[in-house]
């Protein structure tokens, strides 16, 4: 079993180093009243968990017939073939409309539909981010509608790119990256549950986790369960180096060479094959840009191609355009030597 999924919090007691949001989020389960959120904060810091958490204490053993969690970023990176093969939404997916129509038609359905044994229920974006402008607007008018019985919750890591119409009428939970020692004792508690002899993975190499997950706890758990099952010393540095990571870096060596082709192909593989909407492929971008390049204007045309994107730009438009830039203006400048 994947340990990420062992070992997920069930309450909110579990939940550790974001003890502000917690302290919060128990409250409103006590008062059974809760406002629409906006929760923010990089990935492996406990928004879903919390969301989950939050949603036993409310319902117990109706938690997942009074929430519905929208992948929003899988929503509208498959379009409408995602909903026709998800069951959840089959039976109201209308083949003849648009992507847009179909959501905007689901979302009102969901909530409209009345709660099980509550007074309201609770719908889950995912990803939020990923949201168009469009459905955004739209969400704005459904919320002030269905406010009485469903509570809305925005999970993202770029709360920038939320509507003020929608932010506005959200209480905002900041999840912080976690600490090293946190995540050091987390991985210590899980190595001790499964019985996993110090001299096999000793204190060094959880330091060396820790360090590595840079506050992502869900990341931490993976590369310790890749140290538990190779039985063998791992080297932790290519380890945190992802597929995504390698090949986001080859699209750059690709324009200092100016070989844009090659770097479009390998950005639509990021997009088509991994599955990575246009502002995550953005933020590896970013990572490589800061860790491998020293050029200021790389950066500022990957912020314009995210504020094209917020804007409901088209990813591959955009993502194609930005490598023509970045090739025009800084590689073909800068010569293949000085890059």
């Amino acid at each position: 079993m994947v340990w990420i999924e062992k070992y997920r919090p069930s309450d909110l007691s579990e939940i550790r180093g974001q003890d502000p949001v917690v302290e919060r989020l128990s409250a409103w389960a006590i008062s059974r009243n809760v406002p629409h959120l906006l929760l923010a904060g990089p990935h492996g810091t406990g928004k879903s968990a919390a969301v989950e958490c939050l949603a036993r204490k409310l319902y117990g053993d109706l938690w997942e017939e009074n929430t519905t969690i929208l992948q929003t970023a899988m929503l509208f990176g498959e379009g409408k073939s995602y909903l026709e093969s998800e069951e959840r939404f089959a039976h109201i997916f209308q083949k003849e409309e648009s992507l847009i129509a179909n959501v905007k038609y689901i979302i009102r359905w969901y909530s409209s539909l009345q709660p099980l044994d509550a007074d309201f229920k609770l719908m889950v974006f995912e990803e939020a981010s990923a949201l168009p402008l469009e459905a955004q607007q739209a969400l704005r008018r459904i919320m002030e509608q269905f406010s009485r019985t469903c509570r809305f919750f925005f999970c993202t890591t770029n709360p920038s790119a939320i509507i003020p119409a929608i932010s506005s009428r959200c209480f905002p939970l900041f999840f912080s990256s976690l600490s090293e020692e946190v995540i050091h004792s987390q991985l210590a508690r899980i190595r001790a549950s499964e019985g996993i002899p110090r001299d096999r993975i000793p204190e060094d190499d959880l330091e060396l986790v820790a360090k590595a997950a840079e506050g992502d706890l869900r990341k931490a758990i993976m590369l310790l369960q890749v140290l538990a099952e190779t039985g063998k010393k791992v080297d932790l540095a290519q380890l945190t180096v992802s597929e995504t990571a390698a090949l986001t870096s080859s699209i750059l060596e690709f324009l200092r060479k100016g070989d844009l082709i090659s770097a479009q192909k390998t950005i639509e593989s990021l997009v088509i094959d991994y599955g990575l909407s246009g502002r995550e492929v953005l933020a590896e971008l970013s990572r490589t840009v800061r860790k491998e390049y020293n050029e200021p204007r790389l950066s500022l045309h990957i912020a314009a191609a995210e504020q094209a994107l917020v804007q409901n730009g088209s990813d591959f438009i955009q993502l194609n355009a930005l490598l023509a830039q970045m090739l025009e203006e800084v590689f073909h400048e800068k010569g293949t030597g000085t890059l």
